[in-house]
């Protein structure tokens, strides 16, 4: 079997290794082109390029997939059946319908929960207790399609954005290997999914997002905080700086004094306890604009905080 392959980020490249490493021919990666990083700004190619070119396979980095010269660099291929995994782009109709075996997706959600491009850190920022991945029969909808396979993994209570991706891009390869014999023989039966997602659009997420608001309750910016690392970080401001948090609890007891949202309150064992909209939030590890990261106790033996605040937000 021909197969092209879509993906970008470290999520994707993972299960394009698994296909590869199962012994698939993989007629050609595509997906997005260079993109400029770092101070210098000089372009630098996505895990999927990286893994592709030492892997020896043809790479194809559109601007636009939709395009038509681009959908006939694919057709032209003549791929049997096409595997997307966090591409980053909405694949047209004219592309979907190319290969006998249709497009399939794996996306890091249980379908029809967590459309959308970032399902891994809002399912932390619900406090949800289990995920998964799913296999998707692509269609013209955006995660719309019907579903071939999923498999379930519980969401631990200290989890991360970045510890749940990794396990999730593990899970989405494993269940991609096991499914494609069956897509082939014809033994999986699409499931449709309702019109309606079970919950709110996953959308992408943006550096700003990251940014903490002190009249939320403990609880949800202690999940923020897990689902935002290690992108796009949570973060607050202090003395007009900013201040990354890396990890936090909600507190189990009063405060000594009481604190508004955004008070802080050090503690002499080396903790921050900080007021919010309900509920108060110990500092566990924290990063000042410029500087490393840092326990808060190292972090309070150089500098000298009383009955300050941070932003609100």
């Amino acid at each position: 079997m021909k197969i092209v392959f879509m993906g970008t980020p470290d999520f994707a490249a993972g299960i394009l290794a698994a296909v590869l490493d199962a012994g698939y021919e993989v007629a050609a990666a595509v997906t997005q082109p260079d993109r400029p990083k770092g101070r210098k700004k000089e372009p630098v190619p996505c895990p999927v390029k990286e893994l592709a070119v030492m892997r020896g396979i043809p790479v194809l980095t559109p601007e636009r997939v939709r395009r038509p010269e681009e959908v006939a660099k694919i057709r032209e291929l003549a791929p049997d059946i096409i595997l997307v995994a966090a591409f980053g782009q909405i694949l047209p109709k004219e592309l979907l319908e190319i290969p006998r075996f249709g497009c399939l997706n794996v996306h890091a959600s249980l379908l029809p929960a967590y459309r959308g491009a970032a399902p891994i850190q809002h399912a932390i920022l619900d406090g949800m207790t289990e995920t998964g991945v799913t296999i998707m029969q692509m269609d013209e909808g955006l995660d719309t399609g019907a579903i071939l396979a999923q498999k379930v993994i519980p969401i631990a209570k200290d989890e991360t954005g970045g510890s749940l991706f990794d396990k999730l891009a593990a899970l989405g390869a494993e269940l991609l290997v096991e499914s494609l014999p069956k897509v082939f023989a014809g033994e999986l039966v699409p499931v449709p999914q309702p019109k309606e997602s079970t919950t709110a659009y996953a959308a992408m997420l943006k550096k700003e997002d990251g940014h903490i608001n002190w009249m939320e309750s403990a609880a949800v910016i202690e999940r923020k905080i897990r689902a935002f690392s290690p992108w796009p970080g949570a973060y607050t401001s202090l003395a007009g700086k900013n201040l990354r948090i890396w990890q936090a609890e909600v507190s189990e007891e009063a405060p000594i004094v009481s604190l508004l949202p955004g008070e802080i309150l050090p503690h002499p064992e080396g903790l921050l306890t900080v007021g919010t909209g309900d509920g108060c939030l110990i500092l566990k590890e924290i990063q000042m604009e410029g500087k490393r990261r840092m326990s808060t106790a190292e972090f309070l033996r150089g500098h000298k905080i009383g009955r300050d605040a941070f932003d609100i937000g």
